[in-house]
């Protein structure tokens, strides 16, 4: 059954001072929910990060689709992210700062569970929630989708709260199958609850209908499939339904 939902804009502040903008969606029923946040593309928050935070709601769900630039600042131009994203690695604490300012104004709302919060992340957002994981967040699971997986700081043993999902395209050139080994043996190296679904015939971008439009437009290898988006976002709703109860 999909739920009705409403929706907000929400302002809150870093720990670096960036002024940053969350999009808040949330069944209309007033009892507090498990709330997940959705970490964006690296395009910025645009519709499509919007999209699968409304989503979320009308599955039950609280989520906030997160700012990590700033001033919810979007592109479709593959240089400006690329800038854009470079400069949040420019300092080592930025992203988890961000983050972390997200996941706490989301434990915060009425509308939230603050003990039952979730993190999905899609491509650089998948890093951006992965390494929130890492920094020993308190979160119930992480999902990512077509996910850059290395890390800054790698897992530590007994600091991951999350169970870790992650959702890799089997033809994905920007992120190989030897990054995914190496992810997994650094999960496993710190006993990280965690599991890697490989898609086959899946490239980067695979979740996102616009993926093949943004490939044209900026010569990138992204690709949209169909059969892979629903196979990954019906295990991330398993992984949630097991984790947030």
């Amino acid at each position: 059954m999909t739920l009705a939902i409403k929706t907000r804009e929400i302002q809150y502040i870093a720990a670096d001072g960036t002024t940053l903008s969350g999009y808040f969606a949330a069944p209309e029923h007033g009892t507090p929910v498990a709330g997940v946040i959705v970490a964006p593309e690296w395009w910025g928050r645009n519709e499509y990060t919007e999209q699968r935070a409304r989503e979320l709601a009308e599955h039950g769900y609280a989520a906030l689709a997160i700012d990590m630039y700033g001033e919810k600042k979007v592109t479709t131009t593959a240089s400006q992210a690329q800038a854009w994203m470079m400069q949040t690695f420019e300092q080592p604490n930025t992203l988890v700062d961000r983050a972390t300012a997200a996941l706490a104004t989301l434990a915060a709302q009425p509308e939230v569970n603050p003990m039952q919060l979730a993190a999905i992340g899609f491509c650089y957002g998948g890093k951006v929630v992965l390494d929130l994981a890492r920094a020993g967040a308190n979160l119930k699971a992480v999902v990512t989708f077509h996910a850059v997986l290395s890390a800054q700081s790698p897992a530590e043993k007994d600091k991951v709260q999350a169970q870790i999902l992650v959702l890799h395209g089997e033809q994905d050139s920007m992120v190989t199958l030897q990054d995914v080994a190496d992810f997994e043996a650094e999960m496993a190296s710190a006993q990280v609850n965690s599991q890697v679904i490989v898609l086959k015939d899946a490239k980067h971008g695979f979740s996102n209908p616009l993926a093949d439009e943004r490939a044209k437009a900026n010569a990138v290898d992204l690709g949209y499939n169909a059969a892979a988006e629903k196979t990954s976002i019906d295990a991330m709703y398993d992984l949630l339904a097991r984790t947030l109860t």
